[in-house]
């Protein structure tokens, strides 16, 4: 069928401009001018995004598509050009794996043909956190998007920092690099994907990246700038690619020697060996981590070393210890659990057992930029609910990494990086106190300091304070006696202290040593509880509740220092 030529029409109610009359079949693209708001269609064929579809390009950028959505009748669907009213477009449509799509009826009208969900503002809808990274639609409008489609996000890939800019790059399982970067790592700004997979279902899996500087690949040109090079496995799980980027990550070309490797592992992660001129790859497949070397990242040859009891997602690196010359090596694992050890550019020999620093019940995935002598790790939040919403799923706040000796041997910390101070919006401060698990009384709802019954003695508890926005951090010293616990409800969410731990929804963390400092944050959908700057952390997709902090002692008394409630500016404004 030859591509349809538009002609108008109109009625006594509503003018329209019909683009096709008949149903259409195979890939075509047809000009038009946006000259009314809505264009509806009827549309039915595969749920592939941008490969079985509908699409209305603008200036060379698809703004709308829709797909088949795995239906075989067809169904009306409709597009909000409002936005580019009067502008040249095309209409597409694309049936690139012959996915059998069927569309009719392509009419541009003043009203819809449909109903279809309202969206609110980007980054201002109502579950939409507001401290951690989430992923956009681009030109898909669809609510609960799931794995592969636009809105979904998952493992963290490739974080990297080159030129003031860190860049964030996450999974959209598997169908493309997901793309943002920041120069504070508290604002982002997402990018098209950075780049899809080479052909339909061949896949483009978790990895990691690198800055070429010395343009050992000869990727790069003689005297431009250093190519960025992403590392990554097809869904085969053997075949090892690359992509890679001479622009600072604007835009991506597939390596035309793919695979560089055929090895039945995946989730490649790679960096640069200094002390030994070399670079090294962590891959990962049965259970292990196998280790590789190579001058030139493209021809790598094994190490003949492996890491048993390992699993998925690696990140491997070296890391200073506190208050020390010293630094050793830390591998980490797709769950989040590390071990600390020394490496020799052959073999990690571990000095520790495998660790948990956060045993929140969605930390998962992590992954770290090296930003000169920081180390900065993030997670993905996996297993967050968000209904109605056109995202799905988070990434963890931001996070220094360190190495501390202590009296159970070398640990790891995590606290939030220091730019969020940047997000204070307003303070609010109570004086020290110590609460009482009687609960004869409470302290007034206002957040005001009310004056003892009792010239010295305890407050009575529940201590509740008001709050009236959902962006929190919340800072205080405490002192609990050995059996003793303390709640803090938050927004809906408790957050449960004992002196050897912290608690957050089912998950428990255990400290080192007793519990005496407790830094919060809170977010639309979110929680994050730091113990006794970084010894241990919970993180936590949660729900919405109420704006109220109350803290409640249970067993015997407990001392709080100095309560610091800070309201917080959301990253997206």
């Amino acid at each position: 069928m030859s591509p349809p030529v538009g002609r108008a029409s109109s009625t006594a109610e509503d003018a329209v401009t019909d683009l096709s009359a008949d149903v259409v079949i195979g890939d075509f693209t047809v000009p038009f001018v946006v000259s009314r708001p809505y264009l509806n269609f009827r549309i039915s064929g595969g749920d592939y995004e941008y490969k079985t579809c509908l699409n209305v390009i603008v200036n060379g950028r698809i703004v709308r598509s829709e797909t088949g959505r795995g239906t075989e009748l067809l169904h009306p669907a409709s597009f909000d050009l409002t936005d580019w009213l009067g502008k040249e477009a095309q209409l597409e449509i694309v049936d690139e794996p012959d996915g059998n799509l069927r569309v009719s009826d392509i009419v541009l009208s003043s009203t819809r043909s449909v109903v279809v969900p309202v969206m609110p503002p980007l980054y201002a809808e109502a579950l939409r956190p507001q401290l951690h990274f989430t992923a956009r639609q681009w030109a898909m409008q669809r609510l609960n998007p799931v794995e592969r489609e636009e809105g979904w996000l998952n493992d963290l890939n490739g974080l990297v920092f080159y030129d003031g800019e860190y860049h964030l790059f996450a999974q959209r399982w598997n169908k493309c690099w997901i793309h943002a970067v920041s120069n504070d790592l508290v604002h982002w700004t997402e990018l098209a994907p950075a780049f899809f997979e080479e052909s339909l279902d061949t896949g483009v899996q978790s990895g990691s990246c690198v800055i070429d500087v010395d343009n050992t690949s000869g990727l790069a040109e003689p005297g431009a700038g250093p190519a960025m090079v992403a590392f990554w496995s097809r869904n085969d799980n053997r075949s090892q690619c690359v992509s890679y980027s001479l622009d600072r990550g604007r835009t991506w070309t597939h390596y035309v020697g793919n695979p560089i490797m055929d090895l039945p592992e995946r989730d490649p992660m790679v960096f640069r060996d200094h002390r030994r001129a070399q670079w090294v790859m962590v891959l990962y497949g049965d259970d292990r981590y196998q280790l590789l070397r190579s001058d030139d990242l493209l021809h790598w040859e094994s190490l003949d070393s492996s890491i048993s009891d390992s699993f998925e997602c690696p990140d491997f690196f070296e890391l200073g210890v506190a208050g020390s010359d010293e630094s050793r090596w830390v591998l980490v694992r797709g769950d989040g659990r590390y071990s600390i050890g020394s490496f020799d550019g052959r073999t990690f020999v571990e000095e520790t057992a495998q660790l948990q620093v956060d045993g929140g019940p969605h930390f998962y995935a992590t992954q770290s930029w090296a930003a000169g002598p920081r180390r900065v790790q993030v997670a993905w939040m996996r297993g967050g609910r968000y209904p109605n919403m056109p995202f799905n799923q988070q990434v963890s706040i931001p996070c220094d990494l360190s190495l501390h000796r202590t009296a159970d041997g070398l640990r790891m910390y995590r606290t939030p990086v220091p730019e969020l101070e940047s997000l204070a919006r307003s303070r609010h401060t109570w004086p020290a106190r110590t609460l009482s698990p009687a609960d004869t009384a409470s302290i007034a709802s206002s957040g005001s300091v009310r004056s003892r019954t009792d010239t010295g003695a305890p407050w009575s508890s529940p201590w509740r304070i008001g709050t009236a926005w959902p962006l929190l951090r919340i800072t205080c010293d405490v002192a609990l006696a050995p059996d003793g616990e303390l709640a803090l409800d938050i927004c809906g969410t408790r957050v449960t202290v004992t002196s050897g731990g912290i608690a957050v929804l089912d998950a428990e963390q255990p400290t080192i040593t007793a519990v005496r400092k407790l830094d919060i944050l809170v977010d639309t959908t979110s929680i994050e509880v730091f113990a006794n700057d970084g010894e241990a952390s919970l993180t936590a997709c949660v729900q919405p509740g109420h704006y109220e902090l109350t803290l409640t002692p249970s067993e015997a008394d407990c001392t709080l220092g100095e309560l610091e409630v800070v309201e917080l500016a959301s990253i997206w404004v």
